[in-house]
């Protein structure tokens, strides 16, 4: 065969004398210039556990252990932790640490998916933007703090209503039912620091002393993320810690209170009936999700920046541990808070119980009002929760920044230091006026709609596609073996089992239970309306549909089935980044290859049966030199192409994909027989010789081969460019599917 068709620009090289098992192996370099590492182990993990552990632990949590049985929740609880949390944890580490890359370009795993990272950058885009929001509140909340008095403590102000204000300190009203009555806390933080509408009909105008608490907030992410993840992990210090601090100086302080004791025996407590209500397993289950991060990119972001060697599997073990061990710590402060409330109004708990705002921005502060030393302990309860809120918003910014930065690098963006910190500045920017809305008189409709949306069905799919694609289109084996040639140990028959069956099959389920229980949204006793639903609806679906889409969109741009098949593979830019670690690798992919292909001709050498069919040219179609050099070469293509890994997709253009496509169909089809033909064929072309007698030399050369079934050695041929003619063929060159047509159909 002519050298010149099996050296192809860039492709895979290998070199082999005597059948040694020395391998040399040339990619791409994928190195990502200018990315960055961690400082250091401790600053993963930290930022890590600040990332996980976020205002959902502390208002979340304990609603959802009161709801479903108390105590009797943890077990719901660490049976989905070990069959689907750690496990997406371990695998979005590992994805992440071993391509070196963000949650869209570590899709080159398999480029049909890649709408899964889209998904994925979707959703961490809209959390991040309403996230702030919150954080701003909590910011609102920590200036007016520092009054001598807090504004929350009593209702003599513009914002309460003299009629249904219950004033806990100066309780008079007795002319108004107490189920009828709100708290000044309440009213506070509806009437005063949100400025709340009638319904999301009525959005408003931004409320001014919010909009500059969320300007605060955007200024202080854009500072810490403007170099990257190195100041990230130094930030990561104060934001991990600080809130366990503020955590157990709370509990202390709680601990003392009367009716705490009576708190903690209520979240104890379990009530195991609770236990056959499927609503507390798909809450076990959507509480992981959310706690845990995953499936919304950050993990595969912050594991990026990992040492190729580093022990993930051991940090996500680590890391979740945390977070639950977390949500359990943070649950007997807030009982202890809820149980002293109870006993100041003298009601159950069950009536002082809230979950979301609710409980940190209402009942938190009607309890720190009644403490000694108010201004003390709102300090230190609202600053825990600018830590809390801070610490989970710098990964999730972080993460869509670098995601931004990974694909931009690809088409020769964002090369420099400088570049970099502009786009950081204006993506910040950016994310301030999209939040703008939900600062508005409306805007906590509008915050409460997109966190139901996304909160549903978005993470459920994006966790159902990531498992498929890696398990099942990559291959779980290969996984293995990436993860294995990082940490040197492969993972045991627990992963294997989860991911393969537990992990996606909880996942349908849940989807399945979501569809079957589905209700219109609500917020306390406003009903959204129908448009509003259906907008809700709407933004739940849009990650969906990144999935299905860029699936579509690479079919009808990359020419169909035939060539679709080829994108199930990595491209050739997929593994790690590092050349060391990179080669070890490509050495390995290689090695596969070549024992799969030694078994391949084994089987086909006992069963002795390559071709069984005979190719008829006709003479008839065969009429143009354009065709006769083109068939040629199709086959001259594929029989170069025959050295190229199968792991990797091919390096060959779209146009050279499609007659590599159409070539295997023609030699399966057409047998040895066709090669013969198209050298001789090829030879008359390029001799300038008459078409005609060359299509017919072809055909009595087919007509005197060997019987079907007989096959020898593929003669090797040389394919040369003929010599220019005087004048253009006006006839025209019949397609590969006519070529096509002529080929006889097989029987059976």
């Amino acid at each position: 065969m002519n050298p010149e068709l099996q050296k192809q620009p860039d492709d895979a090289k290998m070199d082999q004398e005597d059948n040694s098992s020395t391998i040399e192996v040339n990619y791409d370099h994928v190195n990502v210039p200018g990315r960055g590492t961690w400082g250091g182990k401790i600053e993963f993990i930290l930022t890590c556990v600040s990332f996980a552990v976020g205002l959902g632990n502390v208002w979340r949590f304990p609603y959802l252990c009161f709801k479903n049985g108390g105590g009797a929740f943890l077990i719901p609880y660490v049976i989905m932790l070990a069959a689907m949390g750690l496990p997406l944890f371990f695998m979005e580490f590992a994805f992440g640490q071993f391509a070196s890359v963000g949650p869209v370009s570590v899709w080159s795993i398999s480029p049909l998916f890649k709408g899964v990272g889209y998904a994925m950058t979707t959703v961490i885009w809209l959390v991040q933007v309403y996230y702030n929001v919150i954080v701003a509140q909590a910011f609102l909340y920590l200036f007016v703090s520092f009054n001598s008095r807090p504004p929350w403590s009593s209702c003599g102000n513009w914002w309460n209503n003299p009629v249904t204000c219950l004033d806990q300190t100066n309780s008079t009203n007795t002319t108004v039912p107490l189920k009828e009555t709100t708290s000044a806390s309440s009213e506070y933080y509806y009437n005063y620091i949100l400025r709340l509408s009638s319904g999301i009909d009525e959005i408003g105008t931004p409320v001014w002393h919010l909009t500059l608490c969320l300007l605060l907030a955007w200024i202080l992410c854009c500072l810490v993320l403007i170099k990257g993840v190195k100041s990230l992990g130094k930030t990561s210090y104060f934001t991990a810690i600080f809130p366990y601090i503020m955590l157990t100086i709370l509990l202390i302080r709680v601990a003392l209170l009367p009716g705490s004791l009576e708190g903690v025996k209520y979240y104890l407590t379990p009530d195991f009936s609770k236990l056959k209500d499927a609503t507390a397993w798909t809450d076990a289950a959507t509480q992981l999700f959310f706690s845990l991060s995953c499936c919304n990119g950050g993990l595969i972001a912050l594991s990026s920046y990992n040492k190729f060697n580093n022990n993930c599997c051991r940090d996500a073990i680590l890391v979740a541990c945390i977070n639950c061990l977390t949500s359990i710590y943070a649950g007997f402060v807030v009982f202890s808070t809820l149980g002293f409330m109870a006993v100041t109004r003298g009601v159950g708990i069950a009536d002082v119980a809230a979950s979301g705002p609710g409980l940190v921005f209402v009942v938190y502060p009607e309890a720190i009002n009644q403490m000694p030393l108010p201004v003390l302990w709102a300090v230190f309860f609202f600053l825990m929760l600018v830590t809390l809120g801070l610490g989970s918003e710098f990964p999730l910014v972080e993460t869509l920044l670098s995601t931004a930065q990974d694909e931009f690098r690809q088409y020769g963006y964002l090369q420099t230091k400088a570049s970099q910190m502009i786009f950081r500045v204006c993506l910040c920017s950016f994310n301030f006026l999209i939040a703008l809305p939900m600062v508005c008189n409306g805007g906590f409709y509008l915050l409460n709609l997109i966190d139901s949306a996304l909160s549903g069905y978005p993470l459920l799919f994006i966790c159902l596609a990531e498992v498929t694609v890696i398990c099942y289109v990559y291959g779980l084996n290969q996984f293995r073996r990436d993860i294995e040639l990082m940490t040197t140990v492969r993972p045991n028959w627990y992963w294997r089992i989860t991911w393969l069956v537990i992990t996606p099959l909880t996942a349908i389920g849940l989807i399945i239970f979501k569809i079957v229980t589905e209700r219109p949204l609500t917020l306390d006793k406003y009903e959204y309306p129908a448009w509003a639903q259906v907008f809700g609806r709407l933004i739940g679906v849009f990650p969906i549909v990144c999935i299905p889409a860029w699936f579509i969109f690479k079919y009808c741009r990359e020419g169909g089935w035939i060539v679709l098949r080829e994108f199930f593979k990595p491209t050739h830019t997929w593994g790690p980044a590092e050349d060391e670690h990179r080669n070890e690798f490509l050495s390995q992919v290689r090695e596969r290859e070549q024992q799969k292909k030694q078994q391949q001709e084994d089987v086909e050498t006992g069963e002795n049966k390559l071709f069984t069919s005979q190719l008829s040219l006709g003479g008839s179609k065969l009429n143009s030199a354009t065709c006769l050099r083109t068939t040629a070469s199709c086959l001259a293509l594929s029989a170069a192409q025959a050295d190229e890994p199968s792991f990797f997709q091919s390096k060959l253009s779209i146009a050279e994909k499609l007659t590599y496509a159409h070539a295997k169909d023609l030699v399966k089809r057409g047998g040895p027989d066709f090669l013969n033909s198209s050298e001789a064929i090829a030879a008359a072309a390029a001799e300038g010789a008459d078409t005609t007698d060359a299509a017919n030399e072809a055909d009595d050369e087919v007509k005197d081969s060997s019987t079907v079934g007989q096959s020898g050695p593929v003669p090797q041929f040389t394919l040369e460019e003929p010599s220019p003619k005087p004048r253009r063929s006006k006839r025209k060159a019949p397609s590969f599917s006519d070529l096509r047509d002529t080929l006889p159909k097989r029987e059976g």
